[in-house]
């Protein structure tokens, strides 16, 4: 087969196809006796094999798979690939945390003036010293009493201190819930992230089903690979 074979299948142009051998993606291509690139079975299965794994890996593993395959280190790609089911399964199971400290949390009604760090840290708990650490990472932004310089927690800040609250007792660490709380904040409040959240569902999902037809095709290249 020629590259504008190989490329015509998947839309390709045929440099993109020699692009990917030289990248270790497709194994060597023979070459006619003319020095044209010639290609065989086993290379139309890799590229199929690679352009299935892209969705469900991104382009930097789904590569470093492919090299690994074609330099004979199966081991090293499958490994590769655990690797990836593994961060999809962190992946699942932040969005389950983060679902459930939503679900959780109970609607804070506004309070005339807001709420001073003691009371606060009393009626959840904690201890004004880890509020105060809060604050400095960034999960909670409370105003100050202007005559005082008190802090001075908003129905939203303390909405932010619960949300956090729960996140840490899932085992979460503070540069994990901050990201969260920012989007609950760009969100103005919980509610507008329902949607969100079903749209990180469904990319956990397709993910997940990508990574299935990306194992198909690479174990359909394994079979009929030239040792």
């Amino acid at each position: 087969m020629r590259p504008v074979d190989l490329a015509r299948e998947h839309g390709l142009s045929t440099q993109a196809v020699r692009n990917y051998e030289d990248a270790g993606i497709l194994p060597a291509a023979g070459r006619s006796v003319h020095g044209y690139r010639t290609y065989r079975p086993p290379h139309a299965q890799a590229l199929r094999a690679f352009l299935a794994l892209l969705p469900g890996h991104g382009h930097r593993t789904a590569t470093s798979i492919m090299r690994a395959v074609n330099r004979g280190a199966v081991e090293d790609a499958l490994r590769l690939i655990d690797q990836s089911h593994g961060q999809l399964l962190d992946d699942r199971a932040t969005l389950q945390a983060v679902e459930a400290a939503l679900r959780d949390l109970a609607p804070v009604p506004p309070e005339d003036g807001g709420t001073f760090i003691g009371p606060l840290a009393r009626r959840l708990g904690l201890r004004p010293a880890t509020l105060r650490k809060w604050e400095n990472a960034g999960l909670v932004r409370p105003g100050r009493d202007p005559r005082t310089g008190y802090r001075v927690y908003s129905a939203a800040d303390v909405r932010d201190v619960r949300l956090a609250h729960q996140l840490r007792r899932g085992g979460y660490l503070l540069e994990q819930i901050a990201p969260l709380i920012e989007q609950v904040r760009s969100a103005g409040g919980v509610a507008p992230l329902e949607a969100a959240l079903r749209d990180w569902q469904a990319r956990l999902s397709a993910r997940g089903r990508a990574m299935l037809r990306g194992a198909a095709e690479l174990d359909a290249y394994l079979g009929v690979r030239e040792p």
